[in-house]
C-alpha cells in the first residue's frame, strides 16, 4: 500500500502537535512564532512563518481534526474551516491543474483539512490515534491487514504488550 497523500506530512504534524513526553502533555504548536519551525522539521511544507490569525486558525483546525480522527465529532463540525475555500482548474501540458484559493490565514489549516478528506477516502480507517491510553499520538495504518494498533511498535507497541503481560503474570500467580 504505498498512497502517498499530498500534505500528509503536514496533516501527520499537527495531529502530533500534542504529544505526552514523559507523562506530560506538551503543545509543539503553543508558540506562534515557533509553530512553522516546527511543521517544516516535521516534513510539512510550510513557505512561511504563521501569523497570529493564522495561528489561531491552525490551533481550532488541530482541535477539530484531533476530535474527528478519535470519533468524539462527525467530519460535519470541519465545515467552517472550508468556508471561502475554492479550486480553480488551469489546463497544463501534463492535463489539468487545480490551485487552491482560500480566505487570508487559513491556507494551511484548510490543507490540512483537505489532507485529511483525502487520507479518510483513499485509504479508509487507516488514519487512527494509537492504542496505547497513554500516547496522544496519530498514525497512517500501511500494513497490508490494516490492523495496525500502535504508533510505534517499537515504543508503544513494546509498552503495551510488556503491561499485558505483566498484568497477565503477575494476576495468575499465588504466593506460598
Amino acid at each position: 500500500m504505498a498512497t502517498h497523500v499530498p500534505d500528509e506530512e503536514l496533516l501527520l504534524a499537527l495531529l502530533n502537535s500534542t504529544p505526552v513526553i514523559d507523562g506530560h502533555p506538551e503543545d509543539r504548536l503553543a508558540d506562534p512564532a515557533g509553530s512553522a519551525s516546527y511543521l517544516r522539521s516535521a516534513g510539512a511544507e510550510i513557505d512561511m512563518d504563521l501569523d497570529t490569525d493564522e495561528h489561531a486558525v491552525l490551533l481550532r483546525a488541530r482541535e477539530l481534526l484531533q476530535s474527528v480522527v478519535d470519533g468524539a465529532h462527525a467530519p460535519a463540525v470541519l465545515a467552517p474551516l472550508l468556508t471561502g475555500v475554492g479550486s480553480t482548474p488551469h489546463v497544463t501540458g501534463e492535463g489539468i491543474a487545480w490551485s487552491l484559493t482560500t480566505p487570508d490565514g487559513t491556507r494551511t489549516a484548510v490543507r490540512a483539512v483537505l489532507a485529511w478528506d483525502r487520507l479518510a477516502r483513499d485509504l479508509p480507517g487507516r488514519l487512527r490515534p494509537c492504542a496505547n491510553s497513554d500516547c496522544r499520538l496519530y498514525f497512517v495504518d500501511r500494513s497490508r491487514p490494516g490492523t495496525g494498533r500502535w504508533c510505534s511498535m517499537a515504543v508503544c507497541g513494546n509498552r503495551m504488550k510488556a503491561r499485558r503481560h505483566h498484568i497477565r503474570t503477575s494476576g495468575s500467580r499465588t504466593d506460598g
